[in-house]
Formats: C-alpha cells, structure tokens, sequence
C-alpha cells in the first residue's frame, strides 16, 4: 500500500487527505442522525403533560429545548402557544428549518468530496501521461517495460480517486434520504403536538397514535401527511433543502 501511495506522486496527498475527511463526516453523521436522538420516543406526551401541569417556567423550556431537536421544536411552539395556533405554527417552522440545517451539517463537504476526489485522480493520470510522453521523445520507445511501468503508475491516482469518491458519493445520498425522512417526522410530530392543543376532536389520537403509522406514512410526501392528520393551512412545514441540492 505505501509503495502505491509512493508511487502515485504528490497527489496521493490531497486525495488521502479526503479520504480521511470523508471518514470522519460519516462516522460523525452516523452518530447525529442517531433516530433515537432526534426522535426520542415520548417526548410528544411529555410536551402534552408539561402544558398541562401549568405555566411553563424558562427552566422547564430550556430542559425541553436542551432534550433533544424534536424537543427544540416543541419548546419554540410551546413558549408562543399563548399568541395563537399561527404564531405558534410560525415558531415551530422557524425552530425545524434549524433543526434540519444541523443535520445536514458536513453533508456539503462529503458532496464535494465525492465530486472532487475523482478530478484530483484523472489530474495525476494526466501529469503522469505528460511524463511518459516526454520520456519517449528523449528515448524513444524502445524500453516498452518501462513505458508500461510509467502508465500504469500514472492510473494510480485515478484508481485512488475512484476508491474515495465512491462511498463518499453512497453515504452523501444514504444521509441526504436520511435528513429528508426526519425532517418529515419532526413535521408529523409538531402537528400532532398542535392538534392536541388546538383541536380537541383530535387530542386523543395525535397522543395516542402508534408509531408504526407514523413509520408508515413518512414513506409518502409530507404533504400527504398533513391532508390525512390536520388542515393543510394549520400543519407547520419544515424546509427540507436536500432537493435543492441534488
């Protein structure tokens, strides 16, 4: 592995300088987009029982924004619960679009990873070509050993590029999906959360809703979500940019 790293010129630097970038990013989403984090079972009916004990007091919001970043989301509707369902519904938008900027933090840097990695390659290929022609107008081609050799260690640097750019480009889509599905659950938890405070036809099942079905319907667009659950106009949304990126 070092002679091919060796072999490669300097350029092997830069792209194993992404590769190791590129691990990190992922080991580190793979631990902050953990469901259970983001997600933790509960939180809803713990939100519902807060509101109910009473005035909330900036401690117990703080606890609940600090808890995790659906309870984030639901300390901004519930600190402006008092001015309306629409203010509150603006609030809880404003605290998700956060919330999904986060988690899509160093999914750029992964992107660019997996675009840049293979360029960096085909660049040593070609700086390696440009010295194998050169060596065979001083020497001609008489020594097809050595011509051979100087190729296929030009192609080096592509193969190295490919190997990095790869997963990188794999992990970028699978966290990309990722970030979209709990940005839809967070949008399927904060309308339930309005529900139950706003529309007492529906406070009984927006806390007691299994969530299996909420498994089953982030499988379709979130605004199927807010048609089945609650009134469209009411529903907050939460930005998901990945569509923009791709």
């Amino acid at each position: 592995m070092y002679d091919l790293v060796v072999a490669g010129g300097w350029l092997m630097l830069p792209i194993l300088l992404c590769s190791l970038v590129s691990v990190a990013i992922v080991i580190e989403r793979f631990w902050s987009l953990n469901r259970r984090k983001i997600l933790p079972a509960g939180l809803l009916k713990n939100a519902w029982e807060m509101h109910q004990a009473g005035p909330l007091s900036p401690e117990r919001i703080a606890a609940l924004r600090n808890q995790s970043p659906l309870g984030e989301v639901f300390a901004a509707g519930l600190v402006n619960q008092a001015h309306g369902r629409e203010t509150m519904k603006d609030a809880m938008e404003e605290a998700g679009s956060k919330v999904v900027h986060d988690m899509e933090c160093f999914l750029p840097a992964l992107g660019t990873i997996a675009a840049v990695a293979p360029l960096l390659g085909l660049l040593g290929t070609v700086l390696g070509m440009i010295e194998v022609f050169s060596e065979i107008m001083l020497s001609g081609t008489g020594d097809t050993a050595r011509l051979a050799g100087g190729i296929s260690t030009a192609l080096i640097t592509t193969a190295a590029g490919l190997v990095v750019a790869i997963p990188s480009m794999i992990f970028h889509r699978y966290f990309e999906r990722q970030v979209d599905d709990l940005a839809a659950h967070l949008q399927h938890q904060s309308s339930r959360l309005l529900d139950a405070l706003f529309s007492g036809k529906a406070l009984h099942e927006s806390l007691d809703a299994p969530d299996a079905e909420v498994e089953a319907e982030t499988d379709s667009a979130p605004s199927d979500i807010n048609d089945t659950e609650t009134d469209p106009a009411a529903a907050p949304v939460l930005a998901t940019p990945a569509a923009d990126r791709r």
